[in-house]
């Protein structure tokens, strides 16, 4: 906690050439940027829980869901593009430690948008959103350090 208070106070110099490195790829101000993540953030936030309220509506509800929450996760992961810019988003959403779960997630969201508009399988779609929640989680869990170690942990306890 003492390490994100001196990164967003500005006191700690081994972030802030990260910061200004990002500062200098865009042209947004840091004012500006922070508002852009967290609007896109509350949006995607917002398209989740929307499309799952939507599930339980017959007849159309699970397309509507996979779509929202399909768009809920686009929304949540470009959002913090605004933080680093998208050049480095995307380098470090490819690094080594992140590329299977990334692959994973881009992978069951295509799949949870063909499930829902071109197969028409209801099931399908359900599976990969459940999927696409998983590898989301496990993706965000690696930029979390040890995050990952402590949950493979806490797994093999439950085993």
């Amino acid at each position: 906690m003492d390490k994100l208070k001196k990164v967003l106070s500005g006191q700690d110099d081994g972030d802030r050439d990260m910061l200004e490195a990002a500062n200098q790829a865009s042209t947004l101000s840091f004012g500006t940027r922070m508002k852009g993540f967290v609007i896109c953030f509350i949006l995607g936030v917002l398209s989740s829980v929307l499309g799952t309220c939507m599930l339980w509506i017959p007849g159309f509800g699970l397309t509507v869901f996979a779509v929202f929450y399909s768009v809920g996760n686009i929304c949540a992961l470009a959002s913090t593009m605004f933080l680093v810019g998208p050049c480095q988003q995307l380098k470090t959403m490819w690094a080594k430690e992140r590329a299977l779960a990334t692959v994973i997630m881009m992978l069951c969201l295509t799949l949870t948008l063909c499930a829902a508009f071109w197969w028409k399988n209801n099931g399908l779609a359900l599976l990969f959103c459940v999927l696409q929640f998983l590898a989301f989680t496990w993706y965000g869990l690696s930029y979390i350090p040890f995050a990952r170690d402590a949950v493979i942990k806490l797994c093999s306890l439950c085993v």
